[in-house]
């Protein structure tokens, strides 16, 4: 009996899409969608961003999947090219906002979907004792907003999505010790933008 498509192993789906397979294709996009929203989301911090992110994200992979050669793996690729996504709408919006500097002042309100919540629990960076709670979430989601793009994607891949320090390299094409120098900074960053926060919260009754 043949084997149901959603059953089928990832290099068979990627063969069968590369050969123009559109079910197989969509198999692919059902077993990650999830994964490439929910990063997209935690890299733009903007739902409309995220899901424009989404859409040209597979919209790439569907036209690029021939260039796909298989040294990496698939969901390396595809982060890659999450990032490249969300980084070009960053700098886009960056050049609209020069242009007009009353436009987007505000961040976006964090979204209500549990996200970044499950974000803080898994960064050990902060004493045990504190409790995690949203207005603490905010403060970080702030701090993480005002991170260079370059340091915020290493540390959402290192210390969000607990990527290797190999595979974030392999994912934006630096180097192991690019990787780790960026992470050090980017943490060193949040740390003080978390001190104020921290040592007020310490002297509360």
């Amino acid at each position: 009996m043949k084997r149901p498509d959603t059953e089928l192993p990832e290099n068979d789906l990627i063969a069968a899409a590369r050969t123009g397979d559109r079910r197989a294709f969509a198999v692919l996009v059902k077993r990650y969608e999830e994964t490439v929203y929910r990063f997209a989301f935690k890299l733009c911090r903007d739902r409309d961003k995220a899901e424009e992110v989404f859409q040209d994200t597979f919209v790439n992979v569907f036209r690029k999947l021939s260039s796909f050669d298989g040294k990496s793996k698939f969901s390396t690729w595809l982060y890659s090219i999450v990032t490249n996504n969300c980084l070009m709408k960053r700098r886009k919006r960056r050049m609209q906002e020069l242009e007009d500097p009353l436009e987007n002042l505000d961040h976006p309100p964090m979204g209500a979907d549990g996200h970044f919540a499950r974000q803080v629990d898994s960064w050990p960076m902060t004493p045990s004792e504190i409790v995690l709670g949203k207005e603490l979430n905010d403060v970080l989601s702030r701090a993480i907003q005002k991170l260079p793009d370059d340091y915020r994607v290493v540390f959402v891949l290192r210390d969000v999505e607990e990527k290797s320090t190999e595979e974030t390299a392999q994912i934006l094409n630096i180097s192991v010790e690019a990787t780790k120098s960026r992470l050090r900074r980017a943490r060193a960053f949040l740390r003080n933008e978390l001190t104020p926060y921290m040592t007020t919260r310490k002297k509360l009754p």
